[in-house]
């Protein structure tokens, strides 16, 4: 959960339009041409950075992430990785929460922190005229967080009132279901916020510890765009990070065990509105098919010409919004559809998405439909880097995906390179029919359960771990990667 818990103040607020400002006068170098990323060690902390130094706006964007999140938490401390997130700015040092937030307030500084469901994320972002200032705040933060006992009351009760929130919206218990359908007992089927038990039995003691454990340098990731160069940045990571532990002992994620039977769950719900979520075992990011599947996927679900949109929104009027979508978490990958539709029209949703979906599976992509794919895609790749904190951004989300630092300027030979023989192979690849598993949440008139089936009895691997919109905001949840 990322941390937006408000402190109504003139001066971030002046901040917040500086940096919109700066955003809005920025133009992308990539959408010029080539995107020039710089390797940059620092070596005290033993880190690579990938650094796109662009002296045009005064204007530093970092990201950084570690290993960790919820799916290494303690089954009984779930909510670990996000009560931490929620302190890391609630005092460090010799700074007590209040001292800390008016440091960052005179700095004119961004800094914030996140857990998703494998990382661990920090977002900084400061004006080159504060810039040493600020970082010596961050690493304060990073290396030294106080957990003082009246922050960490004050957070956890904020805590708790957002999983209670959180818990009642239809939207978040069907995408909650539908991930226990996929993975049952598995840790990918985690709320990453955690428990309302998690977050109350969490201590002090317990955070410093988890801190000391997914703070380490053996896994810390860092992407940075903007105004510095690659001297003073080394010299600025090996500050900031340098002194945290260099090892870390989190292990890794059992392999989930995902049931390839198709059934249907009804979850009833007394709402004017059926939730439907559908989909099964997807591809991993490291498979060579998922380009491929990518940009399959854009043509069935994926924008306002999607096959999906088309027969459920377009020529039906079931739904305002439908679509569907890949994501990849390092041990499994998800294919899913979702659509909200009226109770008494949710039957006819479903078998359509269905058939839909079998359809693409049989026959694949037209040519048109292929060609028309690869021109959207690779046109509008480069309006993403249109700012320095978007630049950042992706960046940090290709280095989580081990996708390579040269990846930016190969990503749309890649997809140019998709042939119609290829889609149609994945599409047969990507798309079982027999085995999508559909959760539909609210009062659907004529869906009956499937006979007996039993859905989140899956339990996860016990082999040893190898060591090598309303609903897409739910989708992005945890930190799952979603095609780029």
């Amino acid at each position: 959960m990322s941390r937006h818990f408000l402190r109504g103040s003139s001066v971030r607020v002046l901040f917040g339009i500086v940096l919109l400002l700066l955003g809005l006068v920025q133009v992308s170098s990539f959408a010029q041409a080539e995107m020039r990323i710089q390797k940059v060690h620092a070596p005290r902390a033993g880190i690579t950075a990938w650094l796109v130094e662009d002296h045009t706006v005064p204007l530093i964007a970092m990201r950084f992430a570690f290993k960790g999140g919820a799916a290494f938490e303690p089954a009984e401390k779930q909510g670990l990785s996000t009560f931490l997130a929620a302190m890391l700015d609630e005092g460090a040092g010799g700074l007590k929460s209040a001292e800390f937030q008016r440091r960052m307030e005179d700095l004119a500084m961004r800094m914030s922190f996140s857990a998703g469901m494998e990382f661990f994320t920090g977002s900084f972002t400061t004006l080159t005229r504060n810039r040493d200032a600020a970082f010596k705040l961050l690493a304060l933060a990073v290396q030294k967080p106080r957990f003082d006992a009246e922050a960490l009351e004050r957070i956890r009760k904020q805590l708790i009132v957002s999983l209670r929130n959180q818990s009642e919206k239809p939207d978040h218990q069907a995408f909650m279901a539908f991930k226990k359908a996929l993975f049952g007992d598995h840790p990918y089927a985690r709320d990453t916020d955690g428990t309302e038990a998690g977050v109350k039995a969490i201590t002090a003691d317990d955070l410093r510890a988890w801190h000391k454990r997914v703070f380490t340098r053996d896994h810390l990731i860092v992407t940075v765009a903007g105004d510095i160069d690659a001297k003073t940045l080394a010299r600025l990571l090996d500050e900031t990070f340098a002194p945290l532990p260099a090892k870390s002992d989190l292990g890794a994620v059992p392999d989930p065990r995902v049931p390839e039977e198709g059934f249907v769950k009804v979850i009833r719900r007394p709402i004017p509105q059926t939730l439907i979520y559908v989909g099964h075992k997807g591809l991993l990011r490291s498979d060579p098919d998922f380009i491929p599947a990518y940009v399959v996927n854009h043509i069935l679900g994926n924008g306002a010409l999607s096959r999906l949109n088309k027969a459920v929104r377009q020529q039906r009027g079931l739904a305002y919004v439908v679509y569907s979508a890949l994501f990849a978490w390092k041990k499994a990958g998800v294919f899913f559809a979702y659509a909200g539709t009226r109770n008494a029209k949710a039957a006819e949703a479903l078998s359509i998405i269905r058939a839909e979906i079998a359809r693409m599976a049989k026959e694949g992509p037209t040519e048109k439909e292929l060609e028309d794919a690869k021109l959207y895609l690779t046109g509008s790749f480069p309006l993403r880097f249109d700012s320095t904190s978007k630049i950042a951004d992706i960046l940090m989300a290709f280095r989580k995906q081990d996708l390579g630092i040269d990846y930016v300027n190969r990503r749309n030979d890649l997809i140019r390179a998709v042939t119609i023989e290829d889609a149609r192979r994945v599409a047969k690849r990507l798309l079982r029919p027999d085995r999508l598993k559909a959760i539909l949440l609210g009062n659907p008139e004529n869906v009956p359960n499937s006979a007996d089936r039993k859905v989140g009895k899956n339990k996860a691997s016990t082999q040893p771990a190898r060591t090598t919109p309303p609903a897409p905001a739910a989708a992005a949840k945890g930190n799952v990667t979603p095609a780029r």
